[in-house]
């Protein structure tokens, strides 16, 4: 028990709802299993499945009421389970590890019970906040880019979203595997930005049709592999934008008929449900291991994470939940522990 502290500052929801629905609450401190560490947290970050779970849309996804939710997740060791070995007590950690049935506790905590095998040592040139921003996201990026689509150099790559979360740390590993990136976003300073993180070309989707831009980027031929970070119609959108045989992948399910011209195409499309490890216990240790080699990557100056200017403390996570469905954040919403 840290500083033998039997109880915890939790921030909870106990029923679906609007932003307002956060009640901070003290509970009993979990009791740790052997493969867990115990984690006092520093920082989470706000990902569209955290407002869509709490907003009811993901019901599935959520733990019992009252809930503790938000799976990313930065902070120092302060114990560790018996069965342990990769972490010691004051270890600097990341990872998305909880806040989703079977695993219940969610960052939104003083301390948050963790399967060690889906942290990774945080980077040490990043601070907490900027560390809780890359786990969901990366994980996400990493499992389409490079173990679904393989993506190599030398192909051309559209990567919808520069600015987004999921979408800024795609176009990095797809820069860092040597490939031509192209991205697209709604105004020239995301635009800008998408540069400076390794963006070859540049797309501005309110100015350019799918047409026009295929046409100009890749002689009308269409991309190898195209990221689809937003899913439903953009999916169909992704599809017209790849040449004949080639990749999209995609974070979310297709609006209806977004696959007919992928099979008339003759394209492989992959879809990616990164929770899957958590959710059912499947390959955990991978989760951990892609994280591992994050914190290389940034380390080595391939990647760092986009966390938008405004901040906010885990007392303030109903303005932050409304900031991030405002859609109006460049990156990533980060928040932090009061008291960290």
């Amino acid at each position: 028990m840290p500083n033998s502290e039997s109880t915890m500052n939790t921030w909870v929801i106990d029923d679906f709802g609007g932003p307002d629905v956060f009640e901070r609450r003290e509970i009993a401190v979990p009791d740790l299993d052997d493969h867990q560490v115990l984690v006092r947290v520093h920082a989470t970050s706000v990902n569209p499945v955290d407002y869509k779970i709490r907003r009811g849309d993901a019901e599935a996804l959520c733990p019992p009421h009252p809930a503790t939710l938000h799976g990313d997740v930065a902070g120092i060791v302060v114990a560790v389970g018996d069965d342990v070995t990769a972490f010691d007590e004051g270890d600097t950690v990341y990872g998305c590890a909880g806040g989703y049935p079977p695993v219940p506790h969610g960052a939104l905590a003083d301390y948050m019970p963790c399967d060690a095998r889906l942290l990774a040592p945080m980077p040490d040139a990043l601070s907490f906040r900027e560390a809780a921003a890359l786990p969901l996201v990366t994980l996400t990026a990493w499992e389409g880019l490079i173990d679904k689509a393989g993506v190599e150099a030398g192909e051309r790559v559209l990567v919808h979203g520069a600015t987004g979360g999921v979408g800024h740390v795609g176009l990095q590993l797809a820069a860092w595997r040597g490939a031509e990136v192209t991205v697209t976003a709604s105004s020239q300073r995301k635009l800008n930005i998408g540069a400076d993180l390794g963006a070859d070309t540049l797309i501005n989707y309110e100015e350019e049709s799918v047409d026009e831009y295929v046409e100009r980027c890749t002689d009308g031929r269409g991309f190898d592999l195209v990221f689809d970070t937003v899913a439903g119609e953009n999916v169909q959108t992704s599809v017209k934008a790849t040449r004949l045989n080639g990749q999209v992948v995609t974070v979310g399910a297709p609006a209806d008929g977004g696959l007919r011209r992928a099979y008339g195409s003759g394209l492989s499309v992959h879809f990616v449900a990164m929770l899957i490890p958590m959710l059912h216990n499947v390959r955990r240790a991978h989760h951990g291991e892609i994280l591992r080699w994050t914190t290389d990557l940034v380390e080595e100056g391939h990647l760092r994470p986009l966390v938008d200017d405004r901040t906010f403390t885990f007392d303030e996570i109903g303005d932050a939940h409304t900031y991030a469905e405002s859609h109006k954040q460049i990156g990533k919403v980060a928040v932090t522990h009061p008291e960290a």
